[in-house]
């Protein structure tokens, strides 16, 4: 008959450290599923009003009225998908509610439209580094048809080293030209324009900061 013994370390305290470990990071799982779960929901990111300014030409978009009746919601495309992966996104994203805090006054319109552009920017240059990975949860290059004869025959065969962002902007958000045509005196006056501000008053909001 064998002799073979358990090893000396696994105890009965071992085993119950085991077990309730396990426990433990289930639950752990558990809750950062939840916690990106509910911290993707437009509820959740219109919860400032700086994001709800944003949400507003959002719920004008195709992306929120498609004709599928698919909606993307705001974690469908800004989130990557993998629970450690979203979790990191929602970690890093954190800065933004820092920048919301203790930053300029983006719940005022005024000031909120003045740094759009660098915001785009930003989001651009994340989907970019990704690939449009998020893009690509829905859209499939093959499968895209459109209008035009064409359109299938570019997704499939002139997409090398390019990924959706490199080609499709401004389809969900109040439009920003791409950042290598950007004039800032320009969207200043724009924005002057918009909101019935004095020549100037865009540099001086912007200078104060």
């Amino acid at each position: 008959m064998s002799n073979w013994k358990l090893p000396f370390f696994i105890t009965r305290h071992f085993l119950y450290a085991l077990v309730l470990g396990g426990i433990a990071g289930i639950g752990f799982m558990i809750f950062l599923i939840e916690f990106d779960h509910l911290t993707s929901t437009e509820a959740f990111c219109t919860s400032c009003h700086s994001m709800e300014l944003a949400a507003e030409t959002y719920r004008k978009s195709s992306h929120y009225n498609p004709i599928s009746g698919v909606r993307a919601s705001c974690g469908d495309c800004h989130v990557s998908e993998g629970v450690f992966a979203a979790t990191w996104d929602h970690f890093m994203g954190s800065k933004d509610l820092f920048s919301q805090l203790f930053g300029p006054d983006y719940d005022d319109p005024v000031i909120n439209a003045l740094h759009l552009p660098d915001a785009a920017f930003s989001a651009r240059k994340w989907f970019e580094d990704r690939g449009s990975a998020t893009c690509l949860r829905c859209h499939v290059l093959t499968a895209i048809q459109g209008n035009r004869p064409e359109t299938n025959a570019i997704h499939v065969e002139e997409t090398e080293g390019k990924s959706c962002i490199n080609c499709h902007i401004n389809l969900v958000h109040r439009k920003v030209p791409d950042q290598e045509t950007f004039k800032r005196a320009q969207w200043n006056q724009m924005i002057e324009t918009e909101f019935g501000l004095e020549p100037g008053t865009a540099d001086r909001i912007l200078s104060e900061e």
